[in-house]
């Protein structure tokens, strides 16, 4: 079993609060180090009171998505003797209603655009590599959403 954490800090700054007129932005910190400005999104709360240039939580949750993929690819393709030069995802997620009719992250789509070094896997086997990353990415295996993979072999 293993744990992992991140601290979320967020402060007042003086903001009356009560009103609503609050700033958003607060900042995650993770046990390497990194620190990530973060805020609502502007799509849900309007600028100033979030900062659109910050990471909010649901572009974070499809970078997770997609980081965890092509993790898991990079492995797969190691394994299987394949040389990745390059891994490219624009990743989307589609927030609406769900069945339960609360706002929620409904799908995520991967777009992976992958180039090789050397031999490159045929259209079949890099499809079943993709295949066997979502099956063993530990975020897709953790969410309600559907997460959906539209791989481009480059």
């Amino acid at each position: 079993m293993s744990t992992f954490t991140a601290a979320v800090r967020w402060q007042r700054n003086g903001a009356l609060f009560s009103d609503k007129k609050y700033g958003r932005s607060h900042v995650w910190s993770f046990d390497g180090g990194a620190q990530v400005a973060a805020s609502s999104s502007p799509h849900n709360v309007p600028v100033p009171y979030s900062d659109p240039a910050a990471v909010d939580p649901e572009e974070a949750f499809v970078a997770a998505v997609s980081s965890c993929h092509m993790l898991w690819f990079l492995s797969i393709a190691c394994r299987g003797g394949f040389v990745v030069e390059s891994y490219d995802d624009d990743a989307e997620g589609l927030m609406q209603k769900n069945a339960a009719g609360k706002q929620a992250v409904t799908r995520v789509t991967l777009r992976p655009r992958v180039a090789f070094s050397g031999p490159a896997p045929n259209v079949e086997t890099f499809l079943a590599m993709h295949h066997e990353a979502h099956q063993e990415c530990f975020i897709a295996n953790s969410i309600k959403s559907e997460v959906e993979c539209s791989p481009t072999l480059v």
